[in-house]
């Protein structure tokens, strides 16, 4: 199957594009009881240079990878290192091809998790859960009060 197949609205991608792939730690709240889950998630560039830098994370591993494991015919399918129960994330084909076009913009971050290799020694924490289907609920608690004086000319 061919690139232009696989991603017929980018055609700047190709199946052998690289790309970073992490499985996170995420959390799903049903009916007041929260579920651990595990997802699969494409991860740009810039999102990378930050794990790197040590700041508390979901995921567990972050493999190189390219286009072609995952997207071999129009199903995707799951490297082996991914188990099997992990799910995809919302938006996966979508969040794919923008992560992807990060590294050919810079494609010095590619060198971080070579293609074919994993890094897991990430500065893993569940502390702050990721909750996927929370809801923000705004209150009238929630607006900042402004000085008396803000839009008074003196």
């Amino acid at each position: 199957m061919t690139s232009a197949t696989l991603f017929p609205n980018a055609p700047d991608i190709s199946s052998d594009d690289y790309c970073a792939f992490g499985l996170a730690t995420c959390f799903i709240r049903n009916e007041g009881e929260i579920e651990e889950v595990r997802i699969i998630e494409p991860i740009p560039s810039s999102a990378l240079e930050a794990l790197l830098q040590g700041i508390p994370t979901s995921y567990k591993f972050v493999s190189g990878k390219s286009l072609s494991e995952f997207f071999v015919t129009e199903t995707l399918q799951k490297p082996a290192e991914f188990p099997q129960e992990a799910r995809f994330c919302e938006s996966f084909v979508e969040r794919t091809l923008a992560a992807s076009r990060t590294y050919k913009r810079h494609p010095k971050a590619k060198d971080y998790i070579p293609l074919g290799t994993q890094k897991d020694d990430f500065n893993y924490s569940t502390e702050r859960k990721r909750v996927l289907n929370a809801e923000n609920i705004v209150s009238a608690e929630d607006n900042i009060k402004q000085h008396s004086h803000t839009h008074k000319v003196l």
